[in-house]
């Protein structure tokens, strides 16, 4: 999950799984635009949940991976897959 905040309430994060996001547009405010068609006006910049949600798939894929103590930010990068017993 990650932390946004509404516009209405900037100082209680609401948690969205990134999974069942849709479309992130800025309008000029950011509106983030659900699966199931909600939208939620969030603070944060369209840049900032596209960069949330690079780093929570970037944490999924090194614990998925086994290699936990990369920075999530180090795995947005390209990575070569290699298979273990290699």
């Amino acid at each position: 999950m990650i932390a946004l905040h509404r516009i209405t309430h900037p100082e209680q994060p609401i948690h969205v799984n990134p999974d069942l996001i849709q479309t992130v547009e800025s309008t000029p405010d950011t509106v983030v635009t659900m699966t199931n068609h909600a939208k939620l006006v969030v603070s944060e910049s369209a840049e900032e949940v596209t960069d949330l949600i690079c780093a929570w798939r970037a944490t999924i894929v090194s614990r998925g991976l086994g290699i936990s103590e990369l920075l999530p930010q180090a795995l947005a990068e390209v990575l070569p897959f290699q298979p273990r017993g290699e």
